[in-house]
Protein backbone atom coordinates (compact mmCIF):
# COMPACT_ATOMS: atom_id res chain seq x y z
CA UNK A 1 0.00 0.00 0.00
CA UNK A 2 2.97 2.54 0.34
CA UNK A 3 3.31 2.21 -3.54
CA UNK A 4 0.88 4.32 -4.90
CA UNK A 5 1.15 6.86 -1.66
CA UNK A 6 5.00 7.09 -2.10
CA UNK A 7 3.75 7.52 -6.35
CA UNK A 8 1.50 10.43 -5.81
CA UNK A 9 4.10 11.98 -3.45
CA UNK A 10 7.07 11.82 -6.32
CA UNK A 11 4.91 12.62 -8.88
CA UNK A 12 3.03 15.79 -6.78
CA UNK A 13 6.58 17.22 -6.59
CA UNK A 14 8.10 16.82 -9.52
CA UNK A 15 5.40 18.66 -11.07
CA UNK A 16 5.88 21.14 -8.20
CA UNK A 17 9.22 21.55 -9.04
CA UNK A 18 9.18 21.61 -12.63
CA UNK A 19 7.01 24.58 -12.48
CA UNK A 20 3.78 25.19 -14.75
CA UNK A 21 5.48 24.50 -17.97
CA UNK A 22 5.33 21.14 -17.25
CA UNK A 23 2.12 19.16 -16.41
CA UNK A 24 3.00 15.81 -15.03
CA UNK A 25 -0.14 15.78 -13.16
CA UNK A 26 -2.15 12.94 -15.54
CA UNK A 27 0.79 10.52 -14.49
CA UNK A 28 -1.02 10.50 -11.21
CA UNK A 29 -3.67 8.04 -12.92
CA UNK A 30 -0.55 5.35 -12.39
CA UNK A 31 -1.08 5.27 -8.78
CA UNK A 32 -4.89 3.96 -8.81
CA UNK A 33 -4.02 1.64 -11.68
CA UNK A 34 -0.79 0.14 -9.10
CA UNK A 35 -3.66 0.46 -6.19
CA UNK A 36 -5.72 -1.78 -8.30
CA UNK A 37 -3.84 -4.72 -9.19
CA UNK A 38 -3.65 -5.92 -5.47
CA UNK A 39 -5.80 -3.80 -3.51
CA UNK A 40 -9.65 -3.54 -2.40
CA UNK A 41 -12.40 -1.28 -4.53
CA UNK A 42 -12.01 0.75 -0.76
CA UNK A 43 -8.44 1.04 -0.98
CA UNK A 44 -8.53 1.99 -4.72
CA UNK A 45 -11.19 4.68 -3.68
CA UNK A 46 -8.92 6.11 -0.88
CA UNK A 47 -5.79 6.25 -2.94
CA UNK A 48 -7.53 7.47 -5.99
CA UNK A 49 -8.72 10.53 -3.76
CA UNK A 50 -5.34 11.31 -2.22
CA UNK A 51 -4.24 11.27 -6.28
CA UNK A 52 -7.34 13.60 -7.40
CA UNK A 53 -6.59 15.80 -3.98
CA UNK A 54 -2.80 16.13 -5.02
CA UNK A 55 -3.42 17.04 -8.76
CA UNK A 56 -5.85 20.06 -7.41
CA UNK A 57 -3.65 21.19 -5.13
CA UNK A 58 -0.63 21.29 -8.02
CA UNK A 59 -3.11 22.98 -9.86
CA UNK A 60 -3.82 25.62 -8.06
CA UNK A 61 -0.26 26.22 -6.76
CA UNK A 62 0.41 26.54 -10.33
CA UNK A 63 -2.57 28.99 -11.50
CA UNK A 64 -3.07 27.14 -14.72
CA UNK A 65 -3.60 29.43 -17.30
CA UNK A 66 -5.43 26.79 -19.41
CA UNK A 67 -8.22 26.21 -17.26
CA UNK A 68 -10.27 24.04 -19.86
CA UNK A 69 -7.38 21.66 -20.02
CA UNK A 70 -6.63 21.21 -16.69
CA UNK A 71 -10.71 20.65 -15.79
CA UNK A 72 -9.93 17.85 -18.73
CA UNK A 73 -7.69 15.84 -16.95
CA UNK A 74 -9.03 16.00 -13.64
CA UNK A 75 -12.06 14.62 -15.35
CA UNK A 76 -10.09 12.13 -16.72
CA UNK A 77 -8.60 11.61 -13.49
CA UNK A 78 -11.61 11.15 -11.92
CA UNK A 79 -13.15 9.03 -14.59
CA UNK A 80 -9.82 6.30 -14.16
CA UNK A 81 -10.39 6.33 -10.75
CA UNK A 82 -14.02 4.47 -11.03
CA UNK A 83 -12.78 2.27 -13.80
CA UNK A 84 -9.61 1.31 -11.27
CA UNK A 85 -12.76 0.58 -8.53
CA UNK A 86 -14.79 -1.77 -11.19
CA UNK A 87 -11.76 -3.61 -12.09
CA UNK A 88 -10.62 -3.89 -8.37
CA UNK A 89 -14.20 -4.96 -7.53
CA UNK A 90 -14.17 -7.73 -10.54
CA UNK A 91 -10.34 -8.74 -9.38
CA UNK A 92 -11.86 -9.68 -5.57
CA UNK A 93 -14.84 -11.39 -6.40
CA UNK A 94 -12.67 -13.62 -8.80
CA UNK A 95 -10.19 -14.18 -6.54
CA UNK A 96 -12.96 -14.99 -3.43
CA UNK A 97 -14.21 -17.67 -6.42
CA UNK A 98 -10.16 -19.00 -6.97
CA UNK A 99 -9.63 -19.34 -3.22
CA UNK A 100 -13.40 -21.23 -3.22
CA UNK A 101 -12.33 -23.61 -6.33
CA UNK A 102 -8.55 -24.34 -4.88
CA UNK A 103 -10.47 -24.85 -0.97
CA UNK A 104 -12.51 -27.41 -2.97
CA UNK A 105 -9.90 -29.22 -5.11
CA UNK A 106 -7.95 -29.88 -1.51
CA UNK A 107 -10.88 -31.05 -0.21
CA UNK A 108 -11.35 -33.55 -2.67
CA UNK A 109 -7.55 -34.51 -2.73
CA UNK A 110 -7.98 -35.53 1.10
CA UNK A 111 -11.05 -37.53 0.44
CA UNK A 112 -9.64 -39.07 -2.47
CA UNK A 113 -5.75 -39.51 -1.54
CA UNK A 114 -6.18 -39.60 1.75
CA UNK A 115 -2.25 -38.69 3.31
CA UNK A 116 -0.34 -41.87 4.89
CA UNK A 117 -0.55 -42.18 8.46
CA UNK A 118 3.16 -41.29 9.54
CA UNK A 119 2.78 -44.67 11.67
CA UNK A 120 1.28 -47.85 10.59
CA UNK A 121 2.06 -50.98 13.52
CA UNK A 122 5.91 -51.09 12.90
CA UNK A 123 6.10 -48.78 9.61
CA UNK A 124 7.22 -45.32 9.97
CA UNK A 125 5.92 -43.75 6.77
CA UNK A 126 6.68 -40.51 4.71
CA UNK A 127 4.78 -39.48 1.52
CA UNK A 128 4.60 -36.93 -1.25
CA UNK A 129 2.12 -36.32 -4.25
CA UNK A 130 3.04 -33.47 -6.58
CA UNK A 131 0.83 -32.98 -9.49
CA UNK A 132 2.42 -31.76 -13.26
CA UNK A 133 -0.23 -29.16 -13.32
CA UNK A 134 0.55 -26.42 -11.29
CA UNK A 135 -2.97 -25.30 -10.45
CA UNK A 136 -3.97 -28.88 -10.11
CA UNK A 137 -4.34 -30.55 -6.68
CA UNK A 138 -5.26 -34.04 -8.15
CA UNK A 139 -3.02 -35.81 -10.69
CA UNK A 140 -3.49 -39.93 -12.21
CA UNK A 141 -1.02 -41.11 -9.44
CA UNK A 142 -2.47 -42.98 -6.81
CA UNK A 143 -1.14 -44.77 -3.22
CA UNK A 144 -3.18 -45.62 -0.25
CA UNK A 145 -2.00 -47.93 2.72
CA UNK A 146 -4.32 -49.84 5.01
CA UNK A 147 -3.54 -51.98 8.82
CA UNK A 148 -4.73 -55.29 7.88
CA UNK A 149 -4.82 -58.65 10.77
CA UNK A 150 -0.92 -58.87 11.47
CA UNK A 151 0.18 -56.67 8.78
CA UNK A 152 0.10 -53.65 6.66
CA UNK A 153 -0.90 -52.98 2.88
CA UNK A 154 -0.27 -50.73 0.22
CA UNK A 155 -0.61 -49.43 -3.23
CA UNK A 156 0.40 -46.98 -5.43
CA UNK A 157 -0.28 -46.65 -9.15
CA UNK A 158 -0.07 -44.53 -12.20
CA UNK A 159 -2.74 -43.67 -14.59
CA UNK A 160 -2.18 -43.63 -18.36
CA UNK A 161 -2.44 -40.12 -19.47
CA UNK A 162 -3.71 -36.80 -17.69
CA UNK A 163 -6.60 -34.94 -17.23
CA UNK A 164 -9.90 -35.49 -16.07
CA UNK A 165 -9.99 -39.15 -17.47
CA UNK A 166 -6.85 -40.02 -15.25
CA UNK A 167 -7.92 -38.43 -12.24
CA UNK A 168 -11.52 -40.52 -12.71
CA UNK A 169 -9.48 -43.36 -13.22
CA UNK A 170 -7.26 -42.82 -9.89
CA UNK A 171 -10.14 -42.28 -7.86
CA UNK A 172 -12.34 -45.40 -9.01
CA UNK A 173 -9.17 -47.69 -8.21
CA UNK A 174 -7.78 -46.18 -4.86
CA UNK A 175 -11.48 -46.30 -3.49
CA UNK A 176 -11.21 -50.37 -4.44
CA UNK A 177 -8.44 -50.67 -2.29
CA UNK A 178 -9.81 -48.79 0.57
CA UNK A 179 -13.13 -50.51 0.13
CA UNK A 180 -11.41 -54.33 0.03
CA UNK A 181 -8.06 -54.00 1.15
CA UNK A 182 -10.11 -55.22 4.92
CA UNK A 183 -12.29 -57.55 3.02
CA UNK A 184 -9.85 -59.42 0.34
CA UNK A 185 -7.62 -61.38 2.75
CA UNK A 186 -5.66 -62.93 0.05
CA UNK A 187 -3.50 -60.51 -1.82
CA UNK A 188 -4.32 -62.31 -5.26
CA UNK A 189 -8.27 -61.95 -4.68
CA UNK A 190 -7.60 -57.97 -4.08
CA UNK A 191 -5.53 -57.56 -6.87
CA UNK A 192 -8.52 -59.61 -9.27
CA UNK A 193 -10.46 -56.94 -7.57
CA UNK A 194 -8.46 -53.92 -8.43
CA UNK A 195 -8.30 -54.95 -11.74
CA UNK A 196 -11.95 -55.66 -12.44
CA UNK A 197 -12.17 -52.04 -11.03
CA UNK A 198 -9.51 -50.45 -13.09
CA UNK A 199 -11.62 -52.55 -16.05
CA UNK A 200 -14.60 -50.73 -15.28
CA UNK A 201 -15.07 -47.91 -17.68
CA UNK A 202 -18.29 -45.69 -17.12
CA UNK A 203 -18.49 -43.37 -20.34
CA UNK A 204 -19.79 -39.81 -19.75
CA UNK A 205 -22.68 -38.85 -21.68
CA UNK A 206 -20.48 -36.74 -23.71
CA UNK A 207 -18.19 -39.32 -24.45
CA UNK A 208 -15.48 -37.70 -21.70
CA UNK A 209 -12.72 -36.33 -24.28
CA UNK A 210 -9.59 -37.58 -25.43
CA UNK A 211 -8.59 -40.59 -22.86
CA UNK A 212 -12.03 -42.37 -22.20
CA UNK A 213 -11.67 -45.84 -22.88
CA UNK A 214 -8.38 -46.19 -23.14
CA UNK A 215 -7.23 -46.15 -19.63
CA UNK A 216 -5.05 -48.84 -17.35
CA UNK A 217 -2.90 -48.65 -14.68
CA UNK A 218 0.80 -49.53 -13.83
CA UNK A 219 0.59 -50.59 -9.68
CA UNK A 220 2.41 -52.02 -7.34
CA UNK A 221 0.61 -54.20 -4.83
CA UNK A 222 2.11 -54.68 -1.18
CA UNK A 223 1.98 -56.63 1.99
CA UNK A 224 4.38 -56.18 4.95
CA UNK A 225 3.78 -58.47 7.73
CA UNK A 226 4.14 -57.44 11.34
CA UNK A 227 6.04 -60.72 12.57
CA UNK A 228 8.01 -61.62 9.72
CA UNK A 229 10.95 -59.75 7.92
CA UNK A 230 10.18 -59.34 4.66
CA UNK A 231 7.46 -58.40 1.92
CA UNK A 232 5.10 -59.69 -0.36
CA UNK A 233 5.11 -57.53 -3.73
CA UNK A 234 2.58 -58.05 -6.95
CA UNK A 235 3.81 -55.77 -9.49
CA UNK A 236 1.47 -54.83 -12.80
CA UNK A 237 3.51 -53.17 -15.26
CA UNK A 238 4.94 -50.31 -12.20
CA UNK A 239 8.61 -49.13 -11.88
CA UNK A 240 9.91 -51.98 -8.98
CA UNK A 241 10.49 -50.83 -5.58
CA UNK A 242 13.47 -50.02 -4.30
CA UNK A 243 15.30 -51.51 -0.86
CA UNK A 244 17.96 -48.97 1.13
CA UNK A 245 20.36 -51.02 3.48
CA UNK A 246 23.60 -50.76 4.29
CA UNK A 247 23.92 -47.62 1.91
CA UNK A 248 23.22 -49.51 -1.29
CA UNK A 249 19.95 -49.27 -3.21
CA UNK A 250 18.33 -52.45 -4.49
CA UNK A 251 15.50 -53.11 -7.20
CA UNK A 252 12.80 -55.37 -6.11
CA UNK A 253 12.15 -56.66 -9.92
CA UNK A 254 9.22 -59.07 -10.11
CA UNK A 255 10.66 -62.78 -11.55
CA UNK A 256 7.82 -62.72 -13.64
CA UNK A 257 6.42 -59.63 -15.43
CA UNK A 258 2.31 -58.67 -15.87
CA UNK A 259 0.75 -56.27 -17.68
CA UNK A 260 -1.04 -53.40 -16.02
CA UNK A 261 -4.57 -53.06 -14.38
CA UNK A 262 -7.66 -52.76 -16.37
CA UNK A 263 -6.40 -54.70 -19.53
CA UNK A 264 -8.99 -56.98 -19.20
CA UNK A 265 -8.85 -60.25 -20.72
CA UNK A 266 -5.14 -59.52 -20.99
CA UNK A 267 -4.41 -59.70 -17.21
CA UNK A 268 -2.89 -63.13 -15.92
CA UNK A 269 -5.42 -65.37 -14.29
CA UNK A 270 -2.77 -66.47 -11.29
CA UNK A 271 -0.46 -63.32 -9.79
CA UNK A 272 2.55 -63.86 -9.04
CA UNK A 273 3.56 -62.80 -5.78
CA UNK A 274 7.46 -62.03 -4.99
CA UNK A 275 8.72 -62.07 -1.67
CA UNK A 276 11.73 -59.75 -0.75
CA UNK A 277 13.79 -59.03 2.70
CA UNK A 278 12.58 -55.99 4.48
CA UNK A 279 14.43 -56.08 8.22
CA UNK A 280 14.38 -53.61 10.62
CA UNK A 281 16.27 -50.34 9.95
CA UNK A 282 15.70 -50.89 6.50
CA UNK A 283 13.66 -48.50 3.93
CA UNK A 284 11.59 -49.53 1.31
CA UNK A 285 10.81 -46.23 -1.74
CA UNK A 286 7.80 -47.13 -3.98
CA UNK A 287 7.77 -44.25 -6.56
CA UNK A 288 5.53 -43.69 -9.50
CA UNK A 289 7.48 -43.11 -13.26
CA UNK A 290 7.24 -38.78 -13.17
CA UNK A 291 10.42 -39.19 -10.62
CA UNK A 292 12.91 -41.54 -13.21
CA UNK A 293 11.47 -39.49 -15.79
CA UNK A 294 11.73 -36.10 -14.80
CA UNK A 295 14.32 -34.39 -16.99
CA UNK A 296 16.84 -31.56 -16.20
CA UNK A 297 18.14 -28.56 -17.81
CA UNK A 298 20.48 -30.64 -19.78
CA UNK A 299 17.41 -33.22 -20.96
CA UNK A 300 18.79 -35.75 -19.02
CA UNK A 301 16.29 -38.35 -16.33
CA UNK A 302 16.46 -38.25 -12.55
CA UNK A 303 19.19 -40.35 -11.59
CA UNK A 304 16.70 -41.70 -8.75
CA UNK A 305 18.86 -44.59 -7.30
CA UNK A 306 21.83 -42.31 -7.42
CA UNK A 307 20.63 -39.73 -5.53
CA UNK A 308 19.13 -42.35 -2.92
CA UNK A 309 22.78 -43.12 -2.22
CA UNK A 310 24.02 -39.51 -1.99
CA UNK A 311 21.18 -38.56 0.06
CA UNK A 312 22.14 -41.16 2.29
CA UNK A 313 18.84 -40.96 4.92
CA UNK A 314 17.21 -43.67 6.48
CA UNK A 315 14.48 -41.43 8.07
CA UNK A 316 11.66 -41.68 6.34
CA UNK A 317 10.17 -37.82 6.46
CA UNK A 318 13.63 -36.33 6.50
CA UNK A 319 14.03 -38.54 3.40
CA UNK A 320 11.03 -37.70 0.76
CA UNK A 321 11.65 -33.65 1.82
CA UNK A 322 15.45 -33.95 0.92
CA UNK A 323 14.13 -35.80 -1.96
CA UNK A 324 11.31 -33.32 -2.83
CA UNK A 325 13.65 -30.44 -2.41
CA UNK A 326 16.56 -32.30 -4.52
CA UNK A 327 14.39 -33.02 -7.43
CA UNK A 328 12.31 -29.66 -7.80
CA UNK A 329 16.38 -28.38 -8.02
CA UNK A 330 17.07 -30.82 -10.40
CA UNK A 331 13.86 -29.97 -13.11
CA UNK A 332 13.85 -26.22 -11.75
CA UNK A 333 10.61 -27.62 -10.43
CA UNK A 334 9.02 -27.82 -14.28
CA UNK A 335 7.48 -31.13 -13.97
CA UNK A 336 6.05 -33.29 -17.12
CA UNK A 337 4.47 -35.71 -15.03
CA UNK A 338 2.72 -36.53 -11.69
CA UNK A 339 4.81 -37.56 -9.18
CA UNK A 340 3.80 -39.74 -6.06
CA UNK A 341 6.33 -41.27 -3.43
CA UNK A 342 6.35 -43.56 -0.40
CA UNK A 343 8.90 -44.04 2.26
CA UNK A 344 8.85 -46.93 4.48
CA UNK A 345 10.82 -47.67 7.16
CA UNK A 346 10.46 -51.15 9.45
CA UNK A 347 11.15 -50.12 13.41
CA UNK A 348 13.47 -52.56 14.88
Amino acid sequence: MLLPFALVMVIGAADLVNGPHVHLGPLLSVATAAAACFAGPGEVAVIGLVAVTAYVIVGVSETWRGVAEYEMQLSSLIMILGVMMFASTLRKRRRRELTLVRSVAETAQRVLMRPLPERVGPLRIASLYLTAEQEARIGGDLYGAARIARGTRLIIGDVRGKGLAAVDTAALVVGAFWAAAHQRSALCDLLAFLDGAAAADPVPADGGGPGWGERFVTAALLDIPDEKACVHVVNRGHPPPLLLAGGEVTELVATRPAPPLGLGDLAPYDARIDTFPFGPGEVLFLYTDGVIEARGADGGFYPLQERLRTLAEDDPGRLVERLHADLCAYTDELLNDDVAVIAIKRAP
